[in-house]
């Protein structure tokens, strides 16, 4: 069965969606927000995330303490927690509306405009998600560059730069704005369904139509003749 226009592009952009929301999920986790490294001890490595800190040292053991209060942590950290798992609990959603709001998927109930609000909020929600996603990100990414360039700190200070996590972070909110875009716009296109190939057909032969012979037993009844006495 050949999927019309719309189903592909929203299977698309579910897909889409769904390993940004997944790469969210995975930002909000690891500790790789940001990262130190020591002049004075090049065999460890510190890095920061949004509930642990962790060192790693070059034998590969790495050692995570998780932050004593959330009240001591620095404002931007605080607010990246709650955007963070904020933008998390949009994507969930967002991904269950857009499953019940695939075309493609066949339910018992006939109404297809609840199906189509449903796949547009879904869509929506994604984007939204995208957007919660990249402000946390990108707030976090400006103060570590504020920090790296600050003049009051001693240069011998050592400075924090960019983990791993905010590129990933930023790949996570593009994937769910391309996604969400992608699922909203999908549910504009008219679903058309190609016509199935029908086999060529020729015309049936038929006969001539021929006279048909006089049947020699049939009886034709003539007029009675006169009889002369």
């Amino acid at each position: 069965m050949a999927w019309p226009p719309s189903a592909r592009t929203q299977l698309g952009g579910i897909l889409l969606a769904f390993f940004g929301w997944v790469s969210s999920c995975v930002t909000t986790v690891v500790p790789l927000w940001k990262t130190l490294n020591l002049d004075l001890n090049v065999l460890e490595v510190w890095n920061m995330g949004l509930w642990e800190a962790c060192v790693a040292q070059e034998e590969g053991a790495t050692e995570c303490k998780p932050y004593d209060s959330l009240l001591a942590l620095p404002l931007v950290l605080r607010l990246a927690r709650i955007l963070m798992v904020t933008a998390n609990g949009l994507g969930c959603l967002a991904f269950f509306l857009s499953l019940w709001g695939l075309s493609c998927l066949k339910t018992r109930s006939k109404n297809t405009e609840v199906k189509r609000r449903l796949g547009v909020a879904g869509g929506i929600l994604f984007c939204l998600s995208g957007i919660v996603t990249l402000v946390p990100v990108s707030w976090v990414a400006s103060n570590t560059v504020q920090e790296f360039w600050d003049e009051t700190v001693p240069e011998i200070v050592p400075r924090w730069e960019f983990g791993d996590a905010l590129f990933l972070g930023w790949f996570a909110g593009f994937f769910l704005l391309v996604g969400g875009l992608l699922y909203v716009c999908s549910t504009g296109l008219p679903e058309t369904h190609e016509p199935p190939q029908l086999l060529p057909t020729h015309p049936q032969w038929e006969a001539p139509n021929r006279p048909r012979p006089p049947n020699r037993h049939q009886y034709t009844a003539t007029q009675s003749a006169d009889l002369v006495i």
